[in-house]
């Protein structure tokens, strides 16, 4: 049954990637240029994410730590691949987290309770999104701090935008606070219950799944109660990562000759700049995050956060096609990986 999953999972991911390339709104003839323009660019904006996704699975496995016995301890090349094959899921199907967060549970699973692998891949998923609000965060400050010196505008429309971000980061730290204290599962399937026709169906769930939905939001909040050192290490790592995912957009500016004068003070006003772009689209993309890939939106968050760093619309269209090939090698990989090194079955029962 396990295999079979497993084989459903790799199926749909290479269905989607399929679908991604022949819907993509590029001619393949222009696709080749860019890609060609980048040239070897591509290098390190390719490599750049086996750093990226190598945090990630630092963060993961702090929250594993955190939230487990030490029987259950998974080795950190498994982790790692599962983090890419996860995110490559994420990012090829609908509705971000419908396929990498149950194929990361049931992988888990084989190295742990079903109830711990659970808890620690919503746990890791939680951390995940909370490091994207304090990257927005503090990308509002940041913003303004470059603002003060001159070198980006400053008006009353982007004095509204700043603060409405401020207001949205602070609610999510408040609801993501109250997540992390007392538990987040049985909070949001009863909220699920509120929607049209969905009721029935929460209460069943709830009835039939009580006490281990109980367990696992217990194993949530014991994360941040008992074990804060690792709390606060998966929040750095995942925020550090969003740093370094930075550096991506920098190889594109550079590549472009956007160096802001160059030598070592311009090439860190850029990755400044490419830390702000990265923010807003990220912003805009997860906005609206029921579309495979984000289609359209990504795009649109480019356009306008490169516009914002004065850049031109092409440039713009370019560094989002250059990050959308990044992704559809990245989606390959993982799915590729789906492949390797598999379990058989549990180690440890539910």
């Amino acid at each position: 049954m396990k295999w079979s999953w497993n084989n459903f999972f790799f199926i749909l991911g290479i269905v989607c990637v399929a679908v991604m390339l022949f819907t993509f709104d590029v001619s393949f003839v222009e696709l080749w240029g860019h890609i060609c323009r980048a040239g070897y660019y591509l290098i390190p904006i390719v490599g750049i994410w086996i750093v990226v996704y190598g945090i990630n699975a630092l963060a993961w496995m702090s929250v594993i730590k955190g939230n487990t016995d030490p029987d259950e301890r998974v080795g950190f090349w498994r982790i790692y691949k599962l983090t890419i094959t996860g995110y490559a899921l994420n990012y090829a199907t609908p509705v971000g987290g419908l396929g990498g967060e149950p194929y990361r549970i049931m992988e888990l699973s084989k190295d742990m309770s079903k109830q711990h692998a659970t808890s620690s891949v919503i746990l890791y998923a939680m951390f995940h999104v909370f490091a994207h609000f304090w990257f927005w965060f503090t990308s509002v400050f940041l913003y303004l701090a470059l603002a003060a010196t001159g070198d980006l505008p400053f008006d009353t429309t982007v004095a509204i935008s700043l603060g409405l971000i401020v207001v949205f980061c602070l609610i999510a730290f408040y609801l993501f606070s109250r997540g992390y204290k007392y538990g987040l599962v049985v909070r949001v399937i009863r909220w699920i219950g509120h929607l049209p026709r969905l009721k029935g169906w929460s209460d069943r769930f709830l009835a039939a799944h009580a006490e281990a939905l109980h367990n696992v939001d217990a194993q949530i909040a014991a994360l941040h109660q008992q074990s804060r050192k690792n709390f606060y290490a998966a929040l750095g790592l995942e925020y550090l990562s969003r740093i370094v995912q930075s550096a991506e957009v920098l190889f594109m500016l550079l590549l472009l000759g956007l160096d802001c004068g160059g030598g070592i003070d311009g090439i860190t006003l850029t990755f400044l700049h490419s830390i702000l772009i990265v923010s807003l689209t990220t912003l805009l993309s997860n906005l609206i995050g029921f579309l495979p890939m984000q289609l359209g939106v990504q795009e649109g968050g480019f356009a306008l956060s490169t516009a914002a760093m004065g850049l031109t619309a092409a440039d713009g269209l370019f560094v989002s096609i250059i990050c959308r090939i990044r992704e559809i090698i990245w989606i390959f990989i993982g799915i590729m990986l789906m492949r390797v090194g598999n379990k058989e079955k549990a180690q440890n029962s539910v």
